[in-house]
């Protein structure tokens, strides 16, 4: 069992503690806990050498990278214990927090301690499960490899559009609302299947640039109405899925844009966000009139659960080749019933 006096001095730095809270419940690389904890490859480094030093983790080799857990030593029941009868004051002084109970480290006593004083512990929980989808989305690793190759070898047939058009017409039918839907190319991609599409966005023009593309293609079930992404023209309950494509971060107030969201749909209904990861391209304001500079995964997640969504996923679907290197955010989450 480590020492308790060397245990308390390393433990002494809050984000120590964070990292032993998350290797408490997963092993995990120093780069994935990099992007839990959004510190620096070498300040890690420093942090797991230190407990390791202490007997605190342990690490495996895996591939390319370590991962590193918690050690088998720094969680096993005191060996003082064994076979020691405690007095009433020292099972007294062992409940009040003094000691671990017997069965039970000192470690484990000290971190389900820590849960409730390090503010940043339920964030670092719910970054640790975005890195562990990630992890375990093999299925995401094999479209990454074909968008690899997409455009670069030529296959007759073979195309991002043949791929989209297959996979609307898997799409059940439903009354969609695209949101900031501007001159409404994916309302019309959407139309295909739909049993009806409300074309939503704040540009008159952009309304009427859609419509006359609707009229000239002969599409009839796409309805294009003026209006804002914070106060929606459209009923509560109305539609089945809510659409924003890349017009997210054109809004002013984020948030209300995805309460409304929430508020249009039915129980059960579902809402899907495409939109950019964080950047420092200042000059897109300018060019693009963006609002916001994307959104990290972490705020889109806690902005959908804020408005009442469940069952959130997000992920990083695509980036650009060409500077500044877009890179594309893609969000999925449910109404409940």
């Amino acid at each position: 069992m480590p020492s308790i006096i060397k245990t308390l001095k390393v433990v002494a730095d809050p984000n120590r503690l964070r990292i032993l809270l998350l290797l408490k419940g997963e092993e995990l690389s120093v780069a994935e806990l990099q992007e839990i904890l959004g510190m620096g490859q070498s300040t890690i480094s420093t942090h797991l050498s230190q407990l390791k030093q202490a007997g605190l983790v342990e690490d495996r080799r895996t591939g390319k990278s370590n991962h590193y857990r918690l050690s088998a030593q720094s969680t096993r029941g005191s060996e003082t214990a064994k076979g020691h009868d405690f007095s009433r004051a020292e099972k007294a002084s062992t409940s009040s927090g003094a000691l671990a109970p017997e069965g039970r480290s000192f470690l484990d006593d000290l971190l389900a301690r820590a849960v409730f004083e390090i503010p940043e512990a339920a964030a670092d929980q719910a970054a640790m499960r975005r890195v562990l989808r990630k992890r375990q989305d093999k299925m995401r690793a094999f479209f990454d490899s074909v968008a690899g190759r997409l455009g670069k070898d030529y296959v007759p047939g073979k195309s991002w559009k043949s791929l989209a058009e297959a996979l609307l017409r898997l799409m059940p039918p439903m009354v969609i609302a695209d949101l900031g839907a501007g001159e409404g190319s994916s309302a019309l991609l959407l139309s295909q299947r739909a049993v009806r599409v409300i074309a939503v966005d704040s540009s008159a023009r952009m309304i009427e640039v859609g419509r006359e593309q609707a009229e000239s293609h002969g599409v009839k079930n796409v309805e294009y109405r003026l209006g804002d992404m914070e106060e929606v023209p459209i009923g509560a309950g109305e539609v089945d899925l809510v659409f924003f494509s890349q017009s997210l971060h054109h809004a002013l107030h984020p948030e209300r844009a995805l309460a409304e969201a929430a508020r249009i749909l039915a129980p059960g209904g579902r809402v899907v966000v495409l939109d950019l990861v964080k950047h420092r391209f200042e000059e897109a304001r300018e060019m693009y009139a963006d609002e916001w500079l994307g959104f990290s995964e972490a705020e889109l997640e806690a902005m959908l659960e804020n408005a009442g969504f469940a069952n959130v996923e997000t992920a990083v679907v695509d980036k650009d080749a060409e500077a500044p290197q877009f890179q594309t955010l893609l969000a999925l989450a449910d109404k409940a019933y």
